[in-house]
Formats: structure tokens, sequence, C-alpha cells
């Protein structure tokens, strides 16, 4: 993989949403076709042979590479969304994250206990909506759980690999360390 062409696309954002956040902007990476080629390329070498049956994609910038990966595996794609954007019956989770709280929800039809599944999202840094999400996930009872960031942040008070522990099987395309 090209680290060095994502790393060039990658945009930093300081003091976003809030002071003294250093924001990882990850929409200029799919703005670049050879940066979601490279990121797309490599999802497939990870999973390509997991058996996996369907992606879920965290709400928002989890939706993008997610579906493009569901359709490259001959996957299902089912979005993990903020409280009352998904029209039919829900589960829901709620989760601390590093400015504040937040609830997620999936679908109550959208994974069975026959699937394989990787939840797809953009950035680790506390964990705290991945976490909510695989809870969710294993409410359902499939039979593998895989989880995956295009960008893992270590910095001081972001240990999100730690805070998701041992259990969760996780890849990371980019760690950005201090």
């Amino acid at each position: 993989m090209n680290t060095e062409l994502l790393l060039e696309n990658l945009r930093n954002i300081p003091d976003f949403p809030k002071p003294g956040i250093q924001f990882k902007d990850v929409s200029t990476l799919f703005k670049n076709p050879a940066c979601i080629r490279e990121m797309l390329d490599e999802l497939l070498r990870l999973y390509a042979d997991k058996g996996i049956t369907k992606v879920v994609g965290i709400e928002s910038r989890g939706f993008v590479m997610g579906a493009m990966l569901a359709e490259k595996l001959g996957a299902g794609f089912v979005m993990a969304r903020k409280p009352g954007k998904l029209p039919a019956d829900t589960r829901q989770a709620t989760y601390k994250k590093e400015y504040g709280t937040d609830s997620i929800e999936i679908h109550t039809d959208a994974i069975t206990p026959d699937d394989v599944v990787l939840i797809h999202d953009d950035l680790l840094a506390t964990g705290g909506s991945m976490l909510a999400v695989y809870n969710l996930v294993q409410e359902f009872g499939p039979k593998q759980t895989y989880v995956n960031f295009l960008i893992e942040l270590k910095m001081e008070g972001l240990e999100g690999r730690k805070f998701l522990g041992e259990k969760l099987d996780i890849t990371t395309l980019l760690t950005l360390e201090e």
C-alpha cells in the first residue's frame, strides 16, 4: 500500500470541532481516485478470504469505503446511523466520544446469525462509536465480526485500541502518532 500517497492527501484541520482537536479530514482521500484505489485494494487484500456477508458502515464517513468494499466483496451493506435517520425498527446504543455523547442505531433486520460482519469506520480515536456499533452487532449473534478503520490515532488521551479491548479483530490502514 502506498502510505505516502495517503498521508500526502490527508488534511488536518486544527481546532475542529472545538479548540484542541486536530481533526483528520478523510474527505481529501475520497476526492482523489488514486487514494480510493489504494485503500480499496488494501481492504480487499485484508478481507477477501474472510467470508464477509455484511459490511456495517458507521455514519457518515464509514459509508464511503464501506459501501464500495461491500460491493467488491459481494456482501450486503448496513448503515449504522444517528437516531431518527433509519426508517424502520432499530436497536440503539449510546456512547461517549472525545467531545460529548452520541447514539447510534441499526435496523433490527440488518444482520442474521448466519452473517460474517465487517464493521468499518474512518477513524479510531477514543473507540466509543465503534464499541457501541460492535455491541449492537453482537446482539444479532453473527458468526464472526471484524473491525476496520482507515486511520488509527495514537496520541495522548486517545487510546481507542486499548478501550476496544483484545477481543476485537482490528485492522487499520494508517497509524498516526504524535
